[in-house]
């Protein structure tokens, strides 16, 4: 009794260390993760964006009175960045990646939505928010999920949607048809580029191709090699048309 008595605790007590190891590896294996950061410029001369008339909806103009706004197909900061630019993995990743787990959001503010361009990972959770004193309506035309159009009261709760497949959805509005965007629904890790041109995103070491999309310039790729807690600086360059 004695001799299994001290078989089992012996046992016991290897697997708890065991367990340890593995929940151990688990975490550093979780948290190592370095940052890719980049950035995003415009060769050449921006295209003139045209000023978007308010008149129909008095509510909104007024909110633009002092800076009237203009279409976003291509923002470029004084730095010569380009803004809206979606940057994700396009090859590298294993397919079991959980989603992520923060919603992001779209907001529907003095007749635009904002941010223009939103990137979404399937199955992340995006809030779309009437914060006008009118009513929108929301219509994703989307090709590879469920389309669908539904009307937002000011005052209404937000739409809580989320979106299985990858693809890039404009997103218009049929009260104003001045509003546009795009939720680009991506696989993994992305960033956008802010106004500077700037983005950032977060991976395991590893190889991997990342895309840049942008809505007039379409797309490019590039491949980068990820190090262990060592930052990874990436460029894009669009050519202006």
């Amino acid at each position: 009794m004695k001799a299994g008595y001290r078989f089992l605790t012996l046992t016991a007590a290897l697997l708890a260390v065991a367990f340890g190891l593995l929940h151990s590896g688990s975490s550093v294996r979780a948290a190592s993760t370095s940052q890719i950061t980049g950035t995003v410029k415009l060769d050449g001369t921006a295209p003139h964006q045209k000023p978007i008339d308010m008149s129909k909806e008095p509510s909104c103009a007024a909110v633009h009175k002092d800076k009237p706004v203009t279409g976003e197909a291509v923002v470029v900061g004084s730095n010569g960045g380009l803004a809206n630019v979606v940057v994700y993995v396009s090859q590298g990743l294993t397919g079991n990646e959980a989603a992520a787990s923060q919603p992001v959001q779209l907001e529907q503010k003095g007749c635009q939505y904002l941010p223009h361009v939103v990137a979404v990972d399937a199955g992340q959770h995006i809030k779309i928010l009437n914060s006008d004193q009118t009513s929108h309506n929301i219509y994703p035309q989307a090709a590879k999920n469920s389309p669908w159009n539904k009307s937002q009261l000011a005052g209404a709760q937000p739409l809580d949607v989320t979106w299985a497949n990858e693809e890039v959805i404009p997103v218009k509005c049929n009260v104003h048809p001045w509003m546009r965007a795009y939720i680009v629904v991506v696989k993994g890790p992305y960033g956008v580029s802010d106004d500077s041109g700037s983005f950032k995103l977060d991976l395991p070491p590893g190889n991997y191709t990342l895309t840049a999309w942008h809505e007039t310039y379409g797309t490019q790729t590039q491949n980068v090699t990820v190090a262990s807690g060592k930052p990874t600086a990436v460029s894009f360059t669009f050519k202006a048309k």
